[in-house]
This record gives structure tokens, C-alpha cells and sequence, in this order.
């Protein structure tokens, strides 16, 4: 079969050369199609299920809510697990599905279970799944801000419920239209509200009640159709229009007459444009503005949504107001931009390094750019096979490309097609003929070709333990090795096919193998070497063994960690406040916590979000904000040798004076990932399970004690679940039944009185409005007062609200977390100055010392943490057996298992050069090494495969051992350097990158290049010495 196609593609050289045009025009098409993302999207499968309760508490909002939806998703097929938060007017369940599981599947599976529970949960409660979108949806943000003195068509100021009814009905619309764009979501400003503030003393002196007010507006705000009347052929609508338009129609609205005098709304109330009560605020630089995010559909390229939102922002521009200001002010193009940027530096500056290599090492200019030609047209196949399966092209994905092992392959073909087409030269005396060249390229190429496709194809199979890795880690790897496999077919097919061909028709007239200088000189050392080695053969094989030995002892004080954190070039600076601070208090903490980042020079903008947006993704309590500190490019820096960890340092010691604020230091992005893997926002969470809070909060805060003094913990919190102010107006029964009322009663015009009630709709064209009952500010916010509040008899009296019941102002629980309908409290802590697997390790020990769990609790590790262990538990199974597969198949190659062996011995030595270059560059063994070491094991392999298959041939044909070894070794020096060279040096630019990203890249390079140095020296010194021992009785027989 590979005889037939070898010499096919030499009989139709012509042909093949064609194929490259059509291979070039597909790729190019490709490329346009590529989606190009910074990392891949490791959101697992999930649903959440947001109930808006007003004026519910947190332990309401879990029994009621919470619970009965958390019980009716049980049963579900594919559901991995729930976890959930009860918060005061909040419920939020996270349904988890298992990997592949269709996202639309599952949440028409949830939406057919909550419509069978409306009945269970209270009336007027909706529980509403959250947008189609994943963990990383949040692409683009802006805000919404007036320019100073900025006034509205009235002549009044732009003011925050301005600014929110401008996003609301001018800028969300036009963005939601933007393809791939799911969900436009908005936190800051006020929803604009026709407030009537009933004033007590008027609706005392009138006799008139808060359902009255109401009864008196939804009676009198409605259009009503009547048919039509047909009258001289001509038809007539009839209707009767009673919409309330203005503020002017609200206060002409008649509640009763009293002695034949109408009282209207503005006889007892005042009525004016007011402000919702709302759950959660936006500030940029100190000042209170708007901010909205664009949240991308599941499926779609983060880019292309994110440029076209961009280009759409700049078009609304147009048709807003005067004085408004749009900027965008975060931006995932930027960082997807940054992050190809060093991938593709990387790409380049490898392929260059490789053609020069190539260059050097062939000492033949012609056979130099055939087997370079070989990297941009594997590329370019690789490209359309990314577009093919859906690949993105990101920092994982395209992080372990090497373009040297691309070209391995077309290396030992083009240096074997010369060295056998300059002896034939030589020995036909001149210049061959057509006939003869043909016939010399294919049976040079037929030579070498099968250890080539062998060798490639073993550095294939060695990537197969990657596509076994499941969940976030799969998500992150599985790219990668598909991206890998497809370059190395793509290269295999191009060795088999494109380069055969390009050499029968390129490689014509004197073929000149000029050795270059550089192997002149390796052979000079190397022949010395190798004699010396024979001779100490024993010693050497000793001090490789110990060398083995001590890499193993090296890697285990190396520590481990999930991937090497991504610089994301930003920082998010998460401020804690204890629970019951207010909104209005958190603004103003915010405001001085941004106007003193805003003082560092190398901070370009600071905005944050406080409490919960519009829509609840990411539900936070008003004593909570999330602050994006962006930064200016590192080249713009005051001082750009400043790490962003120093400056990330400083920023925080700046910050920690301020009281009442605890800081947790995060990135935009890592600190989604942590989230929404396991629902911790830290390297690590220790989940603490059971039953009654008060225990679970006393548990971690023992843990707490014990995480604080052990190296390398910081931000360290434990979930707030206590300490809510909570004012509890509680009815005395026995009161409320003399007066002739019921709990319900009171509890209506509680309600109404301080939290306000809806009593209809104002409509401005397509704009919509809600009309809110509520007493004025001055009255509902003063606690004291409160207890004077009249209560409206059933005879038309009144009694004041003490009378009926008593008031209460105690702590309550501030937010009950649930896993798998199970209370949790966890508690968080990063990991700084030190590796995670070692913290981890250290911090479970620790606990388990000091730490009693009583019976019916336990713990349970998450965050980071949790991928690490998973991809190392599957990757301790599968690599072995990825090893056997290989020495099966060396075996196989080489019909006996001493050779198999022989070869088989160059991946531990492989690894040795590896681990020691990890920690001479002080780095932690990661996934990302890991898949340095796959790739290593691959490239030993193919060396030795190269070496060995050749010095076996020349002995079998010399009949002698020794000679058969050395001149063998000499002879296969030039490929075995070239393979080791191309490999080392395509990584040589990511080993040393410091660009956006570098980081996840940079220990699978260094693995690679450490690991290359010294398998060869093995294949050079070691493995012709294996094969002298383990041959030297063959030899002796005959």
C-alpha cells in the first residue's frame, strides 16, 4: 500500500504539486472561517432557576421556594447535581447536567418539571430560567453615564432613572437584535416608577385605606373596546378610553366621596415621578452611572459577538440624547486579541527558528524549503479540520503545536533522499538520468519511510490519554489533542505524498550534499564519545539509572497545580462588607474604594457592580461588589518591570485601610471559572455539609483558625450566612381578632406601606410604567415612627400599628447555600507563593487534626483543586496504558520485545530532562506539563525508532556488531540532531514568551525542550550501548 502511493506521488509529481493550489485555496477559505476565542469555554451543562420573592427572608425563600423546586428536578435524566442559594428575596437553583448533554434538552426537561410545581410554590412567584448562555457569557460591558450639567428635554438634570429608562428603551433593544447576542443585562440607575405617597394624617382624616387607593386606580386605568356600529354604509368602532397617561390624570382619579365632596388622589397623596426599590448598583471612577452587559448565546465565537455589539454600540451612539455617554468598558476582544497575538508570535517565530534550523543542518537549499514547506501547509490542513469539528482556535488549542515535530517526518525523508542521491551521483560519475533519479528518491524514501509514519504515528497515539479526560478538564485539553492529531495526519499525509514528489521533481541536476559546519563538528565529538561509551558502557547505564531514579524523587518535591493561572492583564477586586450594609452605604464605600485605584498610573478605568442586576446570573447581596480594575498596556507603565502580581499587591495594600471592607483579589475570567465549575469563587472551597447552620458556621470557622496559619493561604472567607438586620413586625392574634382583623389583612398594608405596591401601568408609546403605592420616605424609613402607623378597622376606625403588634429588630441568617439538597457553608481561600496540589495536601491534614466534624457532617473539597485531582486520577490510568499500547507496538515493529525495550527505555530519560527543567525554571508539575511530557514520550520514541531501525539494518548486512553501531550511529547523527533541533527550537519561543497567556503555555514548552536535550543524549550514547549488550550474544554465534 505505502509502495503504491510512493510511487503514485513520484509518477504524478505534477498532480501533487496541483494539490497543493486546492489545499491552499481550502485553508485560506477556512482560516476566514475560523472562530478564535482566548480559552476555551469550560462551562459545564447547566440551568439556573431564578425566583424573584419579594420581601421573602432567606429562610422563607428556602423552604417555599428553593426546596420544592430543588425536589422536583430530582429524577431528571442526565442531572449530575444542584447546588442553590436562598437569599432575602432571592432563590437561585443551579441545575448541573452531565457532560454532552444538550443544552435545550435539558432546559425543556426543567421547564416541563416547573410548570408542575406552580401550585407548590406561593402565588405570584415565577421561577424563570436564566439566559441561554454559559459561565463565560459576559463578553462586552458598558456604561451609561451623563456628561456634567447634561439636561433632559424638560430642562431637569440627566439623573440615574433617566439614564435607565435611556438603556432600558433606547440602547437594550437595538443591542439585543445583534446575532449571538442571548441576553442584554442592566444593574445601576432606577426603573422609573409613578409613585403616589399617601400622606396618614389625609387618609386619616378622610377615613380612606390603602386597598381603596388601589381599588380606586385599577378601577379607573383601562381602554375598553365596544364593537362597532354600522351606520350609511359606514362602519364605526366604538371604544371607551380610560388610560391614565400623565401625572396630572393619576391625581384627578376619584378614591370616594365623602358627604357628596369626591376626595381625589391629590387631596391625599402626592404624586411624582419616583424611584424602584432596587437590588443592585453600578459606579465607574466614583461617580453612580448605568452598566450593561451582553451576554452571548451558547454556541456562538466570543469575537465576532463581541466586535459586532462593539460596532452596534457605535451606531446607537446616533440616536441618543444629547449629553449621554456610551463607553465600552469591558471588552473580550481585547483580551482574545492579546492572547492570539502570543500565540501567534509563537507560531512564527517557532517555524522561522525550525526553517533555519533546517537550513543549517541540510546544507541544501532546495531540500531545506521542501521540508519547510511542509509547516504552512499542515497548517492550513489543520486549519480546516479545526472549522470541520467545531475547534476554536485559542491559547489551549493551538498551545501545543510544534512545528518541528510537524516536519520530523519530511526531515528523514529529504536527508535520506540526498545522501542516497549524492552516492549515487558519485558512483554513476555524474548527473543521473531521469529514470534512475526517480528510481533513487523512491527507494530512499521507501527506506525510511515506515519508522517515519511509525514514529508520527506512535506521537499520535500518545496524545489519545488527553481525549480521555472528561468534564472542565476535557473541555480545556480535548482542543489541544485534536488540534496536535490533526497537524501530525496532516503532516504524515504530506511526508507520504507532497514531499516524495517535490524532491523527484526538485532535487534534479548535481545534488550537492555539503555538510554543514555544525554536524562537521558534532561528528568530530560524537565519534569519540560514543568509543569512550562503549568501553564504559556499565557506568554510564548506572548513572542514567540514578538519574531516573533522582527525577522521580525531583517531581515529587515539584508540587501541582490544575493549569498555570492566565494573566488576564486585568484584575477584579471582590470588596466584602459585613451583611445589612445597605445599598446606598455600599455606593458610597465604593466610590472612595475606586477613586484610590484610580490614583495608580498603570489603572486605565475602574467600574464595579454592587448587589444583583436585572437579570440574576451572578446573584450578589448588596454588601457585596465586584470591581474591574483595567489596566493600560504593560509598555505604557511608569515602570514596566513591575510583575501585575506586584502591582495587583500594591493596589490591595492600598485599598485594606479602608473599615468595613475585605478584599478577595481575583481576574474577570478565573474568577467566572471558579464559580461556575463548582460554585466557589477561590482556588479552593471547603464545603462543609449538614444540616443546622449554626453548626455548619461553627465547623468552618474552625477550619478558618486552621487554614490561616498555614503557608500560602490568602483571601480567606467564610460564607456570610448570619448577621442580616431583620425588622420583624410580629401580629398579636388575640388584638387582631378583637378589632375584627386577620394576620393577612395586616400583613397587605405592611406591605403596601413600606414596600410599596403595584396599583397599574402607565404606557408612553412602547415604553411601559408601573404606578406604586407607598408611604413618603420620611415616614417608611423611620423605624421609630413606624409603630405609629394606622391600621384601617373593618368599621372605618383605625388603631396604630403597636396596638396589633409588636416590633422586633433581630440578626437573621443572611443567605443558606444547598448541594444536592444539603445546607453547605464553604469556606474560600486563594493560593499565593506556593503550588495548589502541595496546599491542598498540607490544609486536608491540618483539618483532619485539629478539626472535629460531628457525626451527620462532612466535607468536601472544591474549586481548582477538584480538576486536578480528577485529570490526575484519569491520567494515572490511562498513560500507562497509553505506554503498553506503544511497546505493543514496537514490539510489533520490530518482531522481537529486546529492540521494543531498547527504544522503549528513551521515554524515562526523556522525562528526566523534562522534570529537571521544570524546576530549574521553578515551575509546578501541571495538565499543562503534563501534555509536555505526552509529547515527549512521542519525539524519544521517533528518535530511537530512526537510530535503532538503521544500526539494525547494517550489522544484519555487515554481519558485525560494533562497526555495524558506530558507522550506523555516524550515519543517522544528521536526521536524529535535526528531529531533536526542529522539536527543541519550535518550542523555544513559547518556553520564552512573556506575552498574554505565555504562562499556560510555557511549562509544556519547557517540559519539551528539557525533556529533547537529554533523550538525545540517550539515543546517541545510551541506546547504541543497549544495543551492543543485548546483541552481543547474537553476534558471537554466528
Amino acid at each position: 500500500m505505502i509502495e503504491l502511493i510512493l510511487r503514485f506521488s513520484i509518477a504524478r509529481r505534477w498532480l501533487m504539486m496541483t494539490m497543493i493550489l486546492a489545499l491552499m485555496g481550502l485553508g485560506y477559505w477556512s482560516y476566514q472561517k475560523l472562530p478564535i476565542d482566548a480559552v476555551p469555554d469550560i462551562t459545564n451543562v447547566q440551568v439556573q432557576i431564578n425566583t424573584r420573592a419579594q420581601g421573602y427572608s432567606p429562610l422563607e425563600t428556602e423552604q417555599r421556594i428553593t426546596f420544592p423546586i430543588e425536589t422536583a428536578l430530582t429524577g431528571i435524566p442526565h442531572l449530575s447535581y444542584t447546588r442553590s442559594i436562598s437569599r432575602y428575596g432571592l432563590s437561585q437553583v443551579t441545575a448541573v447536567f452531565d457532560e454532552g448533554t444538550d443544552l435545550y434538552f435539558a432546559r425543556n426537561l426543567i421547564n416541563a418539571k416547573l410548570s408542575a410545581i406552580k401550585s407548590k410554590v406561593p402565588a405570584g412567584l415565577e421561577p424563570q430560567m436564566g439566559p441561554i448562555t454559559t459561565g463565560l457569557g459576559e463578553i462586552f460591558m458598558y456604561s451609561v453615564k451623563a456628561s456634567p450639567g447634561a439636561l433632559k428635554a424638560d430642562g431637569l438634570p440627566l439623573d440615574a432613572t433617566s439614564l435607565r429608562e435611556i438603556q432600558d428603551w433606547i440602547i437594550k433593544p437595538q443591542l439585543a437584535l445583534v446575532p449571538g447576542v442571548t441576553e442584554i443585562n442592566t444593574i445601576g440607575g432606577y426603573d422609573k416608577q409613578y409613585h403616589i405617597t399617601p400622606l396618614p394624617q389625609k387618609m386619616l382624616e378622610f377615613n380612606i385605606s390603602f386597598n381603596e387607593i388601589n381599588t380606586a386606580l385599577s378601577t379607573n386605568n383601562s381602554n375598553r373596546g365596544a364593537g362597532y356600529i354600522e351606520q350609511n354604509g359606514q362602519q364605526l368602532t366604538v371604544r371607551s378610553p380610560g388610560q391614565l397617561a400623565t401625572i396630572n390624570d393619576i391625581e384627578q382619579v376619584i378614591v370616594k366621596m365623602v358627604n357628596s365632596t369626591p376626595i381625589k388622589i391629590a387631596d391625599i397623596a402626592q404624586v411624582a415621578i419616583g424611584k424602584s426599590l432596587r437590588t443592585g448598583a453600578a459606579t465607574s471612577e466614583g461617580k453612580e452611572i448605568v452598566l450593561g452587559s451582553a451576554m452571548m448565546l451558547v454556541g456562538e465565537n466570543s469575537r465576532v459577538v463581541a466586535l459586532a455589539v462593539a460596532k452596534k454600540l457605535e451606531q446607537i451612539k446616533l440616536s441618543l440624547p444629547e449629553g449621554v455617554i456610551v463607553e465600552s468598558v469591558y471588552d473580550r476582544t481585547t483580551l482574545v486579541d492579546k492572547a492570539m497575538y502570543t500565540v501567534q508570535k509563537n507560531l512564527v517565530e517557532g517555524a522561522l527558528l525550525v526553517i533555519v534550523v533546517l537550513f543549517l543542518l541540510l546544507g541544501n537549499v532546495r531540500a531545506a524549503l521542501i521540508t519547510a514547506a511542509v509547516i504552512p501547509l499542515a497548517m492550513l490542513a489543520t486549519i480546516t479540520g479545526m472549522v470541520k469539528t467545531g475547534v476554536s482556535a485559542n491559547l489551549m488549542s493551538l498551545g501545543a503545536l510544534d512545528f518541528g515535530l510537524i516536519v520530523d517526518g519530511a526531515v528523514i525523508i529529504v536527508e535520506n533522499s540526498i545522501r542516497r542521491l549524492s552516492d549515487a551521483q558519485k558512483a554513476h560519475g555524474g548527473i543521473l538520468n531521469r529514470k534512475d533519479r526517480l528510481e533513487v528518491v523512491y527507494s530512499a524514501t521507501n527506506e525510511v519511510i515506515r519508522p517515519s509514519l511509525f514514529g508520527v504515528f506512535i506521537i499520535t497515539i500518545v496524545y489519545i490519554p488527553l481525549f480521555s479526560l472528561t468534564g472542565v478538564e476535557g473541555k480545556m485539553f480535548h482542543p489541544m489533542a485534536a488540534t496536535v492529531v490533526m497537524a501530525l495526519i496532516a503532516a504524515l499525509i504530506l511526508s507520504l505524498t507532497l514531499v516524495p514528489a517535490a524532491v523527484a521533481l526538485f532535487m534534479n541536476g548535481k545534488i550537492s550534499e555539503k555538510e554543514s559546519p555544525v554536524i562537521s563538528a558534532a561528528k568530530a565529538v560524537y565519534k569519540p564519545l560514543l568509543i569512550i561509551a562503549m568501553k564504559l558502557r556499565w557506568i554510564i547505564l548506572l548513572a542514567c539509572a540514578a538519574l531516573v531514579a533522582f527525577s522521580i524523587w525531583l517531581a515529587t518535591t515539584l508540587g501541582s497545580e490544575f493549569i498555570p493561572q492566565l494573566n488576564e492583564e486585568d484584575l477584579l477586586l471582590q470588596a466584602i462588607r459585613i451583611p445589612g450594609t445597605s445599598l446606598s452605604q455600599s455606593i458610597e464605600m465604593q466610590k472612595a474604594l475606586e477613586l484610590k485605584i484610580q490614583q495608580f498610573p498603570q489603572v486605565k478605568n475602574v467600574f464595579s457592580r454592587i448587589g444583583t442586576p436585572e437579570v440574576a446570573n451572578d446573584p450578589m447581596p448588596p454588601n457585596i461588589a465586584d470591581t474591574y480594575v483595567m489596566l493600560i498596556p504593560r509598555s505604557e507603565w511608569p515602570e514596566p518591570t513591575l510583575s501585575h502580581g506586584e502591582l495587583a499587591a500594591q493596589i490591595v495594600e492600598a485599598v485594606s485601610g479602608q473599615p468595613g471592607n475585605n478584599f478577595e483579589l481575583t481576574q474577570p475570567i478565573e474568577m467566572r471559572f471558579n464559580e461556575l465549575i463548582s460554585g466557589v469563587r477561590a482556588d479552593l472551597g471547603i464545603k462543609v455539609i449538614g444540616d443546622d447552620l449554626d453548626q455548619l458556621l461553627t465547623s468552618a470557622n474552625a477550619i478558618r483558625e486552621v487554614i490561616e496559619k498555614i503557608d500560602g493561604a490568602s483571601d480567606i472567607q467564610v460564607e456570610q450566612v448570619t448577621g442580616l438586620p431583620m425588622l420583624s413586625i410580629m401580629p398579636k392574634r388575640l388584638e387582631l381578632a378583637r378589632y375584627g382583623l386577620n394576620v393577612s389583612q395586616l400583613q397587605d398594608t405592611l406591605a403596601t406601606a413600606i414596600g410599596g405596591e403595584n396599583a397599574g401601568v402607565i404606557y408612553e408609546g412602547d415604553r411601559r410604567f408601573n404606578i406604586v403605592i407607598r408611604l413618603p420616605e420620611n415616614v417608611r424609613r423611620n423605624v421609630n415612627k413606624l409603630s405609629e402607623l394606622p391600621i384601617a378597622l373593618p368599621n372605618g376606625q383605625y388603631v396604630p400599628l403597636s396596638e396589633v403588634a409588636e416590633l422586633k429588630l433581630a440578626p437573621a441568617p443572611n443567605q443558606i447555600s444547598r448541594e444536592n439538597g444539603k445546607r453547605r457553608v464553604v469556606v474560600t481561600a486563594n493560593v499565593r507563593g506556593t503550588d495548589l496540589g502541595s496546599f491542598v495536601k498540607n490544609v486536608k491534614h491540618k483539618i483532619q487534626q485539629k478539626v472535629a466534624i460531628p457525626a451527620g457532617y462532612w466535607l468536601e473539597y472544591g474549586g481548582a483543586f477538584e480538576q486536578l485531582e480528577s485529570a490526575s486520577k484519569r491520567l494515572t490510568i490511562v498513560v500507562p496504558l497509553t505506554l503498553a499500547l506503544i511497546l505493543g507496538l514496537l514490539v510489533m515493529a520490530f518482531g522481537n520485545i529486546k529492540d521494543a525495550l531498547i527504544i522503549f527505555s528513551g521515554i524515562p530519560l526523556a522525562l528526566t530532562g523534562g522534570v529537571i527543567a521544570l524546576w530549574l525554571r521553578g515551575m509546578p508539575l501541571s495538565i499543562s506539563a503534563g501534555v509536555g511530557f505526552i509529547a515527549l514520550s512521542g519525539v524519544a520514541v521517533l528518535n530511537g525508532l530512526v537510530m535503532l531501525a538503521f544500526i539494525r539494518d547494517l550489522c544484519q548486512e555487515r554481519g558485525e556488531l560494533l562497526s555495524g553501531i558506530i558507522d550506523g550511529a555516524m550515519i543517522r547523527l544528521r536526521p536524529v540532531l535535526m528531529t531533536a533541533l526542529v522539536a527543541g527550537l519550535g518550542f523555544v519561543p513559547m518556553a520564552l514568551n512573556m506575552g498574554t497567556g505565555a504562562e499556560v503555555q510555557r511549562p509544556l514548552a519547557t517540559v519539551v525542550i528539557g525533556g529533547i536535550i537529554s533523550s538525545t543524549l540517550l539515543t546517541l550514547l545510551v541506546l547504541p550501548i543497549l544495543y551492543r549488550i543485548t546483541h552481543q550474544s547474537d553476534f558471537k554465534k554466528t
